[in-house]
């Protein structure tokens, strides 16, 4: 009895790790991990690769870049993130669109001055020829 309940306990460990997400929300879980690192890193390659070229991006003061605009902040480090670390992640997958929700913690260093920011994040992704694209991100301060 006691191999039963282990083998049922065991089975029921593995099957919520294995269907716990979905194929193509740890994909997009993947996607969104490596744009974390692109924009820490300021890998231009990266972010032009992770980027529709349909791409919106929206920051919480009302600023709205496109791709290029979005890539050259980045990579040419006026906008600079020392740390950057998402938090509370929730994933959406509609067919071939997805919606990321969580929280940016981060540390920057924007044209030499120190900051922080925490900000709630949505960010839109689309399948673009087989890969996850962001198509948009919009940006809002945490409410006190």
């Amino acid at each position: 009895m006691k191999k039963i309940l282990l083998t049922v306990f065991v089975l029921y460990l593995s099957t919520g790790i294995t269907f716990g997400q979905s194929k193509k929300e740890k994909q997009v879980a993947a996607a969104t991990e490596q744009l974390r690192i692109a924009m820490l890193d300021g890998n231009r390659a990266e972010l032009e690769k992770l980027a529709s070229g349909k791409l919106s991006y929206g920051h919480s003061g009302g600023l709205v870049e496109d791709k290029p605009a979005f890539v050259e902040k980045i990579a040419s480090g006026n906008s600079d993130f020392v740390t950057l670390d998402f938090a509370e992640q929730r994933i959406s997958v509609s067919h071939n669109t997805a919606l990321v929700r969580h929280i940016l913690h981060a540390k920057t260093n924007d044209g030499g001055k120190p900051g922080e920011v925490h900000l709630r994040i949505l960010l839109i992704w689309q399948k673009e020829g087989g890969k996850w694209k962001l198509l948009a991100r919009q940006a809002v301060k945490i409410g006190t």
